[in-house]
């Protein structure tokens, strides 16, 4: 059972998976144990499963993201999520609903790079077609 003071945790987390237990407990106005105990048990019952890493500054200046909208065919789709999973530059994949099945984020240093990335999703054994949304600006991230 996670309670408000786990949920407050792990939004701090979700700001700054760096940040000290000591700076955490202080946040919380909890002491740096009963965080290093929340933190252990969160991870021990699957709902941390782990920390990343989140790029910035040039890296991320110049880099371009797609919505890629993919029609599957039906027989492949577990064929085609496993060859989508081996593609480093598809960020996150999803099953969706409506005409489309699957939706991936894709991310690429330049728009040639995107391109040639396209071009390796379309060709994709069990890929019937694919229709893509190259995102010109983010107005906010959670």
């Amino acid at each position: 059972m996670i309670n408000k003071q786990d949920q407050q945790l792990i939004a701090l987390l979700r700001q700054n998976a760096r940040a000290s237990v000591s700076d955490l407990a202080r946040a919380l106005h909890l002491s740096r144990s009963t965080v290093q105990n929340r933190i252990a048990r969160l991870e021990s019952g699957g709902i941390i499963k782990g920390y990343s890493v989140e790029v910035g500054g040039e890296y991320t200046a110049n880099q371009v993201e797609a919505h890629v909208s993919i029609k599957v065919h039906q027989k492949l789709t577990a064929r085609t999520n496993s060859a989508l999973e081996q593609i480093p530059n598809v960020a996150q994949l999803y099953a969706v609903s409506g005409e489309y099945d699957l939706l991936a984020i894709v991310q690429a240093q330049s728009l040639e790079a995107l391109s040639a990335v396209l071009d390796d999703i379309g060709n994709l054994e069990g890929v019937e077609r694919t229709n893509s949304a190259v995102v010109l600006e983010t107005k906010f991230r959670r």
